[in-house]
């Protein structure tokens, strides 16, 4: 349970705070009135707390007489001969919720030539992990994907010049700035941008978690103040549901007229925090509002906002996730939205998120809800590719060896790219996608997999033409459940010496996760250096984030550091 109680403290607990107060010893402030307890185990420490308190008392208090409860102070309590140790309460435990990732292997292209994945264009584990490093907190190397910290940025590669073909394909090849003797390959996709005031009509039911977890400023208070801001976007022609969900689910708004914004921030103002989590019961009542306004030319679209922790009801992420993807082939897609700390589970936000063809993002501010859902408002509502697929063919005649940067859990088998029926990431309006592989040439010293005894590598009409790879990217038109294919060759006549800005700062957004998940992927690249390659390819900065990425990577390396200097005071 999640209901905040209020537990009166028994007088053996008050006794012994006066009496550590006339012993002068300092003591952590109490309100003596009632103990702030959540959940059912923080009650029972608490409850703990008040019986270790009153065993400290030799004797025991005998029962007050009726007289004493009307004078109380500390003239009443003898003072213990020896001082009583000081009793701190317990700090809330921290159960936020990470799937465990393993990095990408190294592979020998003459034994694995083939590499295929899912694009994603989630940012949630980018912005969560600012959250923490703006607390001064060093994130668990789980919460760091390498691929939502490169879909942060901006790498302004080139768009689309109609929409016949709904996005545009760009690679670039340079030297590995963590190793001269290897190279970097960048795949970049922009998606055609479409003009608000052209988007198709919006079908939006807000499913927002009013549990009793999501009572404090950074969930349920912003969760308010982010869908605030992008009422005023919406239009006549879109419909707005809105859904709770605590001990139960709850319908808030029904489908309105999207001018109405009016009764729509009328109904997010009466929110209010309490009760359990039956996130189950929102998610199905949700779906029933979005199928009851549903628009066929539409977007059609849940909006889900929570700390993801769910306790009542369905709580099995494998039934849910069943849940989502089965309303997913009805034509309506789940967003997730992760706010707060302390619980939240990003495991489930991310992955129902995947499953239900939506993105996901991580809130921590109102600078970065306005983003999220005011400027990039069309690839967040409107989805202009669908199951987008990436498979790269890697010529082991040149190639030795390549590496996925991130993606980990979007790796698919290689039958999967032709199949049709198999589950992809989707690319909304103007979005961006940039993924990266790290190559190791044929013949290079820096090759760390050694080849296998038996194998041969033939000559091939490709390495006589230079190619050194070959991409095909498979994907779905709205609508349309058959897929098309792109497919564009990798030259070796690519490779350039001077690495364009958008690759360097890529470099070095990929240097940072790889140093917060431990730094052992990139040949010892350090702080120093990676912080260097970052303000060489700082550019034109508009919104003043690649700045604000310098600034959390200097605050990263003194976590760091400080971690390592007492893991060092604690050998020595």
């Amino acid at each position: 349970m999640k209901r905040t109680r209020s537990t009166r403290m028994p007088l053996a607990s008050l006794l012994m705070l006066a009496v550590l107060a006339a012993c002068g010893t300092q003591t952590t402030a109490v309100k003596l009135e009632s103990i702030e307890t959540t959940g059912a185990r923080q009650q029972e420490l608490a409850e703990e707390h008040s019986l270790a308190q009153a065993r400290m008392l030799a004797p025991p208090p005998p029962p007050p007489p009726a007289e004493a409860s009307q004078a109380f102070d500390s003239a009443a309590v003898k003072v213990l001969a020896s001082p009583s140790p000081v009793m701190y309460a317990p700090a809330p435990a921290n159960t936020e919720k990470y799937a465990q990732r393993v990095d990408n292997p190294v592979q020998r292209a003459a034994e694995q030539p083939i590499s295929t994945f899912s694009i994603d264009v989630d940012t949630g584990s980018y912005t969560n992990v600012r959250r923490m490093l703006n607390d001064g907190v060093r994130p668990p190397a789980d919460a760091v994907r390498a691929e939502e910290f490169l879909n942060y940025f901006d790498y302004r590669h080139p768009a689309p010049a109609s929409r016949e073909v709904p996005f545009r394909v760009t690679t670039e090849l340079a030297s590995a700035p963590w190793n001269q003797q290897r190279q970097l390959l960048m795949i970049g996709i922009r998606g055609y941008d479409v003009p608000r005031a052209t988007l198709a009509p919006a079908n939006l039911v807000f499913l927002i978690d009013t549990s009793g977890s999501m009572n404090s400023p950074d969930k349920l208070p912003l969760v308010k103040e982010s869908l605030r801001q992008l009422v005023p976007q919406l239009r006549a022609q879109d419909r707005v549901s809105m859904v709770v969900y605590a001990g139960s689910a709850g319908l808030v708004l029904p489908p309105t007229p999207g001018d109405r914004h009016g009764e729509i921030l009328a109904a997010l103002d009466r929110l209010e925090a309490g009760g359990s989590t039956n996130g189950g019961d929102g998610i199905r009542l949700a779906y029933a509002m979005a199928k009851q306004a549903f628009m066929r030319d539409g977007v059609n679209r849940v909006i889900l906002a929570t700390d993801g922790d769910f306790n009542v009801g369905t709580v099995d992420q494998n039934a849910l996730e069943t849940l989502v993807a089965d309303q997913r082939k009805t034509g309506i897609a789940l967003t997730t939205l992760g706010f707060g700390t302390g619980n939240y589970n990003d495991h489930l936000a991310e992955r129902l998120a995947d499953v239900g063809d939506g993105n996901h993002a991580y809130i921590d501010s109102l600078l970065e809800a306005r983003k999220v859902l005011v400027q990039q408002m069309g690839g967040t509502l409107m989805t202009i590719a669908r199951d987008v697929k990436i498979q790269v063919e890697f010529n082991p005649a040149l190639v030795a060896e390549y590496r996925l940067i991130g993606y980990e859990n979007r790796v698919l088998q290689r039958e999967d790219f032709a199949n049709d029926r198999v589950d992809a990431g989707d690319i909304g309006a103007g979005h961006q996608v940039t993924a990266l592989y790290e190559i190791t040439p044929a013949g290079s010293a820096a090759q760390r997999v050694a080849p296998l005894r038996y194998a041969t590598v033939p000559a091939t009409q490709a390495a006589a033409q230079g190619e050194i790879a070959h991409l095909r990217l498979r994907y779905k038109r709205p609508g349309e459940d058959r897929s098309q294919l792109i497919e564009t060759p990798v030259q070796a006549s690519q490779l350039t010496a001077k690495p364009s800005e958008s690759l360097r700062f890529a470099s070095a957004v990929a240097g940072f996760a790889d140093t917060l998940r431990g730094g052992a992927r990139m040949d010892g690249w350090g702080w120093d250096a990676i912080l260097q390659t970052a303000r060489g390819a700082q550019g034109q900065d508009p919104n003043g984030e690649r700045a604000e990425f310098i600034r959390l990577m200097q605050a990263a390396r003194s976590l760091t550091q400080a971690d390592s200097d007492t893991r060092i005071g604690v050998q020595e």
